[in-house]
């Protein structure tokens, strides 16, 4: 199994002496949450959860994420929820960053360890809860299913990080690729929670501007990435909104890879209607 590294946020709150406010950015097209606004003032409790806080870092709202919403929920030993999900229409993706979370769905149970990975589809009555001895942290990736007529629901998946060969983007010889724990022409799918991986010297040698929305949280790794028409450099645990259409593109930095968690919107007719 590789060795990988999860940025995981510890809270905490910066001293007196420091300043943190580049490049924290809120605009119509984008945001940039760096890792450093991941403090303990800005958790928030979940009704039905016990021992657990969250980094609420999207939310459907005016004006900024329209079709998700993103946490980083952190559980103290002990902590869970026996029906986390106050949605039934909604879906999820849990993605394990530190420690070992346990995800109980139609009678099993699975740990899943920094790399797991587990889509929930809508209604599936799933549980959690951190059994172990030491505290776990996780993104909750959730989005209202949109049904296709003629087109089944998803079944849930589960995976690894280390277990899902990365695809190459062609004509980039590895240099940027992605890790998919869903096939993209499944069009159960609506939405997909992928890792994007540039190697050093990788890029995206375009503005790429498309109807996807898109959440990304830095994993690892540093890079310059443009968003609309500015150039921000990231890093571990620094989270970007953009909006449909916002262009975007990115050049890694360093030695090491530059790996983040990317959430988009797939799959279905664009709606005609706000």
């Amino acid at each position: 199994m590789t060795s990988r590294s999860y940025y995981t946020p510890r809270g905490g709150l910066p001293g007196q002496g420091e300043k943190h406010y580049d490049p924290a950015r809120f605009t119509t097209a984008y945001a940039v949450i760096p890792s450093a606004c991941m403090s303990d003032i800005v958790t928030s409790c979940l009704p039905g959860w016990t021992g657990a806080r969250a980094w609420i870092i999207a939310r459907p709202l005016s004006g900024f994420a329209e079709t998700f919403a993103q946490l980083i929920v952190e559980l103290t030993p002990g902590g869970g929820a026996d029906a986390p999900e106050p949605d039934m229409g909604a879906q999820g993706v849990i993605f394990v960053t530190d420690g070992v979370v346990s995800v109980t769905l139609d009678g099993q149970t699975r740990d899943l360890t920094p790399g797991g990975y587990a889509y929930l589809p809508a209604g599936s009555g799933w549980s959690i809860a951190n059994r172990s001895a030491a505290t776990t942290s996780f993104h909750w990736v959730r989005k209202r299913y949109e049904e296709a007529p003629g087109i089944p629901a998803p079944e849930p998946i589960f995976g690894h990080d280390d277990d899902i060969t990365p695809v190459a983007m062609p004509g980039t010889n590895g240099a940027w690729a992605t890790t998919r724990f869903v096939d993209p022409d499944d069009l159960r799918h609506d939405m997909h929670v992928n890792i994007v991986t540039f190697q050093p010297g990788g890029r995206i040698p375009f503005a790429e501007t498309h109807v996807m929305e898109h959440g990304l949280y830095v994993l690892e790794g540093r890079a310059r990435y443009l968003l609309n028409t500015d150039w921000v450099e990231v890093g571990p645990g620094d989270f970007m909104w953009l909006r449909a259409f916002c262009p975007q593109a990115c050049e890694q930095l360093g030695d090491a890879p530059f790996r983040y968690l990317l959430y988009k919107d797939v799959n279905r007719h664009p709606a005609l209607s706000l």
